[in-house]
C-alpha cells in the first residue's frame, strides 16, 4: 500500500493537535479539538485557515497559450485580462467532467489550481494534448486559504496591498522577502484569500496567520459544510466523468463565446454533447439543492423518489448546516423535479423522508466585489 503523503504542515496539524485522516494521498485534518461545528461557526463569523496545499498548482507558458488551454476546456480564456481568475473545467469527449479547476492569466503564462485526487491525470492530459509545444510545469507550493468575513481585516495587517484584490483577481506580492501568489476567491461562500508559496516557508506564514486574534486551524470537515452551504461542487461526487457542465448546474462555466453563436464556437472536447444541451434543453437530471425535514442529514448515495415511490435521483452530498440550522444537501433529480419547492422524497434506511428542492446556495454569499 502506498504510503500516504505529507503537506507542508502536517507537523504543524500534529502540534494543533489535528485528528488525520486519508484524503486524496495524503494526510489531512478532519478537524482540531475546536470540533468540525464550532470550526464551521468560527469561520462563517470570524476567520479559518486551511491547508489546501494537496492540491495541485501547475505553471502553462508558450506561445498562444490562451488558445491551446481553450482546446481542452470551454471556458473563454483568450479574453481573460492579466491578473484575472476564472473557473474552468476540463471536459472528455463524450461531455462529462474530467476535473474542475481555476486557471488564472498571470501575465506571461497561466497559472492552475486543481483537485488533489485529479493533479496527476491533469498533468497527464496537459502534458499529452500540449507538452510539445508548451512548457509545463509541476510546481512544488505551499497553498493556504483564508476564509471568512475578517479575512480583509487579517490581510491587511500582512500585506495590505492584496485587500485591493476583489473576488476573483490574483496578483504577487513580496511579503518580509517571500514571493506570495495571492488570490481572492474561495470554497466557503465567505470572503477570503488564497496564499500560494515555497513549500519551505508555508509553515511560517501558516503561523504568522494563526497567531492573529480572528484566526482559527479549520480542517475537511468544516470545509466541507462549508462548501455546501455554499452550494459548491465536490469533484467525484456532484460531478464526475459521467455528468456534463449542464446537467451539474454548471451553464455559465461554458463561456458565451465558446457556444455555436460565439466567435470561437466549439473546439474542446465533447463540445456536440455539451452545446447540444445548453441549446436544446433536453438532458435528462439536473443538479439541485435540497432540505430535509428533522435534524438528521441525509448522506451521499441516498436514493430520491417521488409520492409513487419511483426512484427520481441520488444525494451526491449531505449533512447537517450549522449556519442553515437544517439538514442540507445537494444531488440530481429528473428534470419534472428540478423546480424549487417541489417534494421529493429521501429512502433512509427502508423509510421515506421528506425532501424539499431549494435553490442554491443555501447561505449568501459573503464574496468581496469592490
Amino acid at each position: 500500500m502506498t504510503q500516504p503523503k505529507h503537506t507542508p504542515l502536517y507537523d504543524l496539524h500534529c502540534e494543533l493537535g489535528a485528528k488525520m485522516v486519508p484524503f486524496a494521498g495524503y494526510e489531512m485534518p478532519v478537524q482540531y479539538p475546536l470540533g468540525v461545528k464550532k470550526e464551521h461557526e468560527h469561520t462563517r463569523a470570524r476567520c479559518g485557515l486551511f491547508d489546501v496545499s494537496h492540491m495541485g498548482q501547475i505553471n502553462i507558458a508558450g506561445d498562444s497559450v490562451a488558445e491551446a488551454l481553450e482546446t481542452l476546456m470551454p471556458a473563454n480564456l483568450v479574453d481573460l485580462k492579466p491578473g484575472a481568475q476564472r473557473y474552468a473545467i476540463f471536459t472528455g469527449t463524450k461531455g462529462g467532467i474530467l476535473d474542475d479547476l481555476m486557471v488564472v492569466n498571470a501575465h506571461d503564462h497561466f497559472y492552475l489550481v486543481v483537485n488533489a485526487a485529479c493533479k496527476e491525470q491533469d498533468l497527464a492530459h496537459l502534458r499529452a494534448n500540449l507538452g510539445e509545444t508548451h512548457r509545463i510545469e509541476n510546481l512544488d507550493r505551499g497553498l493556504l486559504a483564508l476564509q471568512g468575513p475578517d479575512a480583509s481585516a487579517v490581510m491587511a495587517r500582512l500585506c495590505p496591498a492584496a485587500c485591493e484584490l476583489v473576488f476573483m483577481q490574483h496578483a504577487r506580492f513580496d511579503i518580509d522577502g517571500e514571493d506570495v501568489w495571492i488570490s481572492r476567491c474561495g470554497y466557503t461562500g465567505e470572503d477570503g484569500f488564497e496564499l500560494s508559496m515555497r513549500a519551505e516557508a508555508t509553515e511560517a506564514m501558516a503561523r504568522r496567520l494563526l497567531a492573529e486574534p480572528e484566526v482559527e486551524a479549520i480542517g475537511l470537515g468544516a470545509r466541507d459544510s462549508l462548501r455546501l452551504e455554499a452550494g459548491l461542487c465536490l469533484y467525484g461526487h456532484d460531478m464526475t466523468a459521467e455528468t456534463t457542465p449542464v446537467e451539474a448546474g454548471l451553464i455559465w462555466a461554458v463561456s458565451k463565446p465558446r457556444r455555436h453563436d460565439g466567435e470561437r464556437p466549439g473546439g474542446f472536447p465533447g463540445a456536440d454533447v455539451i452545446l447540444h444541451q445548453v441549446e436544446a434543453k433536453d438532458h435528462d437530471r439536473k443538479r439541485v439543492g435540497l432540505i430535509a425535514e428533522g435534524k438528521a442529514p441525509v448522506r451521499e448515495g441516498t436514493v430520491l423518489v417521488n409520492e409513487a415511490d419511483k426512484e427520481i435521483g441520488v444525494v451526491t452530498s449531505g449533512g447537517f448546516g450549522p449556519s442553515v440550522g437544517k439538514p442540507v444537501a445537494m444531488g440530481y433529480v429528473k428534470r419534472d423535479f428540478e423546480t424549487p419547492d417541489t417534494r421529493v422524497f429521501a429512502l433512509v434506511r427502508g423509510k421515506k423522508r421528506a425532501m424539499t428542492v431549494s435553490k442554491m446556495p443555501f447561505v449568501a454569499p459573503g464574496h468581496y466585489r469592490g
